[in-house]
């Protein structure tokens, strides 16, 4: 993950043919993540909850879906999916999808400085099946359709503002946002088993309404360089935006994304992957691949959502796997941070810390009953490395 310098070709001691076949002379790589002791030690006994957490943490359920939501009139959605926390004067917001189809949307609930919800509410309405999104630097929610020729929405965490299509970021299925701002793009995964990676850039900054379309090309390697290519026609009809560029590099099935300090990471649900990319360097490589777990016993599966804390860990949620959410440190090593047990036939979604770091809130988007209408959304507190 460039954080540690190795050859690829020497990741877990043996050849370049476990990336693909093509060793770049020169150019240096990080091995993808190994199992390690994780910074926050061993998970402890499950909790009332379910959970099992490190020691000094804990957690409270703080909606469910098909019931109000505590303190407000509000009825929480079903199959709650990704989300994002926006500072709200002394307090914050989390923001939540909802994948289902029809209906679909989006909700929010509002705590004040103590934690304390002091309401809830619907932010996005009339939409199918919105999975994942983003968080953009003017504090706006990009809820993302998982159908094919979706649409990304530009929506209000405060519920101010009602919610906007944006043609422009293309029709796909799309999964999850990142945004950058220094290069002034937003990144899209697209949950197809051949499907891309793309960016948009907004004519004017701050303002989704136009802007290019493009997708990333790069060859067939698990590392290398890669390029940018603007997509002829984002409405992608009569072609799928897929299949409008030669050489677009492909991914088997994106999901969560993440951008931080000149990197973007996203991950692959087909093949369970973490990718990140260089911004600075335009190269590619594998942060971590469950198939080059050194000794078997891969801590991390069903790759899906992905959130990073302010010490530059990455979190990154289980969907399916033994329901954990599993922390990837600078050091390239990877451990569970937590696991939700007698929920098997769930997925966690939507991780997100509150403004200053000591919360994380996620859901298991179908629960204990396995169904789109058991969902429940937690907060975890405890000492998280600033």
């Amino acid at each position: 993950m460039e954080r540690r310098s190795f050859l690829r070709g020497a990741v877990i001691g043996t050849s370049a043919a476990a990336f693909g076949g093509t060793l770049m002379r020169g150019a240096a790589y990080a091995a993808p993540a190994q199992p390690g002791p994780g910074p926050y030690g061993a998970l402890g006994a499950a909790n009332a909850n379910g959970i099992q957490l490190p020691s000094g943490f804990t957690s409270r359920i703080i909606a469910r879906s098909g019931q109000t939501v505590g303190g407000t009139s509000y009825t929480w959605h079903n199959a709650p999916d990704g989300g994002a926390c926006f500072a709200d004067g002394t307090g914050w917001i989390y923001v939540s999808n909802s994948e289902i189809n029809p209906s679909g949307g989006a909700s929010a609930v509002k705590f004040n400085s103590s934690g304390s919800i002091t309401g809830a509410y619907r932010i996005l309405s009339g939409t199918r099946q919105n999975c994942a999104g983003g968080k953009t630097p003017w504090n706006t929610w990009l809820s993302c359709e998982e159908v094919s020729l979706g649409y990304v929405y530009e929506t209000d965490p405060y519920g101010v503002n009602a919610a906007v299509r944006r043609p422009a970021m293309g029709r796909f299925k799309h999964e999850a946002a990142a945004a950058d701002p220094v290069r002034r793009a937003i990144y899209l995964t697209e949950d197809e088993s051949n499907g891309c990676f793309y960016r948009f850039l907004p004519t004017t900054w701050g303002n989704l309404s136009s802007g290019t379309l493009q997708v990333l090309k790069a060859g067939t390697a698990t590392s290398g360089s890669f390029t940018w290519q603007t997509v002829p026609d984002p409405d992608g009809s009569p072609t799928y935006t897929r299949d409008q560029v030669s050489g677009a590099k492909r991914f088997n099935g994106g999901e969560g994304c993440h951008y931080a300090d000149d990197k973007v990471w996203f991950t692959t649900k087909g093949d369970n992957r973490l990718w990140q990319l260089n911004l600075t360097t335009n190269t590619y490589e594998l942060a971590y691949d469950d198939s080059l777990v050194v000794g078997g016993g891969a801590p991390l599966t069903g790759v899906d959502n992905v959130t990073g804390s302010s010490s530059g860990d990455l979190f990154v949620a289980e969907d399916g796997g033994n329901m954990e959410i599993c922390v990837i440190t600078p050091d390239d090593v990877v451990a569970p941070f937590l696991r939700i047990t007698g929920q098997s036939s769930s997925e966690i979604c939507g991780p997100a810390f509150s403004p200053d770091g000591k919360r994380l809130y996620f859901s298991s988007q179908r629960g204990t009953t396995g169904s789109s209408s058991g969902g429940i959304t937690y907060e975890v507190t405890g000492p998280f490395r600033a």
